[in-house]
């Protein structure tokens, strides 16, 4: 990585380094709150007879929550690249995600910014977190729990990467939930300890809408599918809009997935160069 060239040029572009200091904690943060080889695919248009299809005659709540279970994205590893609009409490930003998944096991994001320049790159398992900021040359690492003290003991790892090819969080689907069908999606909503959330499922049992609510805390966090395409064998959103509040503050990511891959090798480079420093 070239350090005074690259931060000349960025200083040149009028590139505000404290700004993207905040951004790259931020951006990491808002992947974690409550949290392909496709180019532009045809949208995929979606029969609404497809609710009342996929469950079974006998209508009970087991059914019902077996047939969206049915209708989730099954993989064993994923990689996408998604132009992303960042927009922390009014001020926005244009930046591109490289986004590598091994199911279950790890969560690779790298950030560009101007000029393709990586700005960060974040490394999550079920049991941590890694920032890499090379704006600053510092790194930042932290136990998985850390995530749970900002967005509460009900968010883990499975969270996080179901939201991002636009599943169901598993531990919605629970036969706690009260569930309302209609012609064209199944609503569950119910209760997590104190967080309230509402799932909204549509034509071909996929993940439309995800809203939790923590009032105690003043965290809510609204996550919406839309423009579905045909992956391969797979039907997944090609643009995820995220809106998260925390308190006063409001942080927005519009995710759209321009290229993506199921289940091709990939690697996962992650390593903290010697001389950079730990940060908060």
């Amino acid at each position: 990585m070239r350090e005074s060239t690259s931060n000349k040029t960025l200083y040149s572009n009028g590139f505000q380094i404290n700004r993207y200091k905040s951004y790259i904690k931020l951006l990491a943060i808002c992947f974690l709150l409550f949290t392909f080889s496709c180019k532009a695919r045809k949208q995929l248009v979606v029969k609404q007879v497809a609710i009342d299809s996929a469950i079974k005659p006998v209508d009970t709540k087991k059914n019902k929550l077996d047939a969206i279970r049915a209708g989730q994205t099954i993989f064993n590893s994923f990689s996408g690249k998604a132009r992303s609009v960042l927009n922390i409490d009014g001020s926005s930003n244009d930046v591109t995600l490289n986004i590598r998944i091994k199911r279950d096991e790890k969560i690779w994001i790298s950030i560009t910014a101007i000029a393709g320049i990586e700005a960060a790159r974040v490394l999550i398992t079920p049991d941590s977190i890694l920032i890499i900021n090379r704006l600053q040359s510092i790194y930042v690492k932290q136990p998985f729990s850390y995530i749970n003290s900002v967005a509460g003991n009900q968010v883990n790892y499975k969270t996080i990467e179901s939201l991002l090819v636009g599943n169901a969080i598993p531990e919605l689907l629970n036969e706690n939930a009260d569930i309302k069908t209609s012609p064209d999606s199944i609503v569950l909503t119910g209760n997590l300890q104190d967080l309230a959330y509402k799932l909204v499922v549509g034509p071909g049992m996929h993940v439309t809408q995800t809203n939790l609510n923590d009032q105690n805390a003043a965290q809510s966090l609204q996550v919406t599918n839309r423009s579905f395409i045909q992956a391969g064998a797979r039907v997944i959103p090609s643009q995820i809009d995220i809106t998260s509040i925390v308190k006063d503050k409001k942080i927005q990511v519009n995710l759209h997935y321009i290229k993506t891959d199921f289940d091709q090798p990939q690697e996962y480079p992650f390593s903290i160069p010697a001389r950079y420093k730990e940060g908060n």
